[in-house]
């Protein structure tokens, strides 16, 4: 007599996942309330002490099961930006602040990449590594709104009202990265080919997640994530991007005409974005100052410039007596802070004035090198599997990859690596590094 199998999927689904639930805890650290690390001075946070075991918990399975990790492209295009940063190390104002500072970089931009790419196997691991990040942003971004609702958010205008999540007045940036990994994840999700149930959540989940980030206030999130939506449809097909196009608006009527969210602030805080060359406030000013400040640090030091962590001892030398003291910050939860300005809120300025001309070429290559691979091989899973018409393999994890890779770039241009949000850009380069350097065989599985 015939008898059933054993009901194995139960079982095997867990163990199935076990090598990238550790990139998953990771993301899901970011849930937690910032403490320690958290007032912006780059102090480590939990999730710097997880992204810490990632690396090696990694280690450990490329030791035990015997393999090769990366290929020759991909370790030369992940080894990159070692040149430069060992370089800007060794020409730190002081042995501590190199040490510091190497660390950090090759956290973000070397090791932790390097694990979070060879522990996603395949793009089942890439869906589910898409989905913790849609469903931080959604923890993240119901906070986000109830901070405004209630009055209990960062101070804007006089007014409690900024929506920052878990990360507090201190990293107002935090929720709004978050939020708009959300948004980039779920809409490639949504244009790719899986099943139909799958694809309708990870829109809703999008258009759910425009409120927090409307409420972040933050220009430059609103910048990147509008980009890269709009690079997303457009690689998806003019149709789909019509159909998407035509959903957001209606979506930002009912939200903003309808019920009237933040109108007169969030009106006025967008008009502002025309208004940088014309009118600027004063944390424009201190930006283009601190912009000013980082091109001159890079002139006196043209090719490997003034060293790691080196832009808050040079600043004061550099910079014009149009910038502020520092910013301040209140609300969520903490009492009135003066934040100092460290850094020129612009990732490749930053590198330019500590790694010199070396170190931009080696870690904004690395960067493009990722992007070019990773749309190289979108626009081949976009072709047919065979003559007939078929559903593009992998699109959506190629849509969430390069979305992914295109937010940073662009976020990079008015933002850099700093707060407790940062560990998440670690993810995203491994994300993006998966997809683009990854075998055929992990990417088509």
């Amino acid at each position: 007599m015939l008898t059933a199998p054993p009901p194995t999927t139960a079982v095997s689904a867990p163990r199935r996942f076990l090598p990238v639930l550790p990139v998953v805890a990771l993301v899901a650290m970011m849930a937690l309330p910032v403490s320690g690390g958290g007032d912006g001075g780059g102090g480590g946070t939990v999730a710097d002490a997880v992204s810490g075991l990632v690396v090696l918990y990694c280690a450990v399975r490329l030791v035990r099961d015997r393999r090769r990790p990366l290929s020759r492209t991909a370790a030369v295009v992940l080894a990159l930006p070692v040149v430069g940063i060992a370089l800007a190390a060794a020409g730190a104002v002081s042995p501590g602040a190199g040490i510091t500072g190497l660390v950090r970089y090759l956290q973000i931009f070397v090791l932790v990449p390097v694990a979070v790419m060879l522990l996603i196997r395949d793009r089942r691991d890439a869906r589910l590594v898409a989905w913790s990040l849609v469903g931080l942003a959604l923890w993240q971004g119901a906070i986000g709104v109830h901070q405004y609702a209630t009055g209990t958010g960062a101070s804007y205008m006089g007014e409690e009202i900024r929506a920052v999540g878990t990360f507090g007045a201190a990293d107002v940036m935090g929720m709004a990265t978050v939020v708009s990994f959300g948004v980039v994840c779920s809409l490639g999700l949504a244009l790719g080919a899986g099943p139909g149930r799958q694809r309708t959540a990870a829109a809703l989940c999008s258009l759910a997640l425009l409120l927090p980030l409307a409420l972040s206030f933050s220009r430059g999130a609103w910048i990147a994530t509008a980009v890269t939506c709009g690079v997303q449809l457009a690689l998806a097909g003019m149709r789909r991007a019509v159909k998407v196009f035509a959903a957001v608006v209606a979506a930002s009527v009912v939200l903003v005409g309808g019920f009237g969210v933040g109108t007169a602030m969030l009106q006025e805080r967008i008009s502002s974005i025309t208004q940088v060359a014309d009118a600027p406030d004063q944390s424009v000013t201190d930006r283009y100052t601190m912009w000013a400040a980082a091109v001159d640090m890079w002139r006196g030091q043209p090719l490997t410039g003034v060293g790691l962590k080196g832009f808050p001892d040079h600043r004061d030398g550099h910079a014009s007596l149009a910038l502020s003291s520092g910013s301040d910050t209140e609300g969520a939860g903490a009492g009135f802070k003066r934040q100092p300005l460290l850094s020129p809120h612009n990732m490749y300025l930053l590198v330019l004035s500590e790694q010199g001309l070396l170190g931009l070429l080696a870690l904004a290559g690395s960067w493009l090198a990722l992007l070019v691979c990773g749309l190289h091989r979108l626009f081949r899973a976009r072709r047919p599997v065979h003559e007939r018409r078929s559903a593009p393999r992998g699109l959506d994890c190629a849509l969430v990859a390069c979305g992914l890779l295109t937010w940073q770039l662009v976020d990079f241009a008015y933002a850099d690596i700093g707060g407790p949000s940062t560990a998440l850009t670690a993810v995203l380069f491994g994300l993006g590094a998966w997809w683009a350097l990854a075998s055929e065989e992990a990417g088509q599985r």
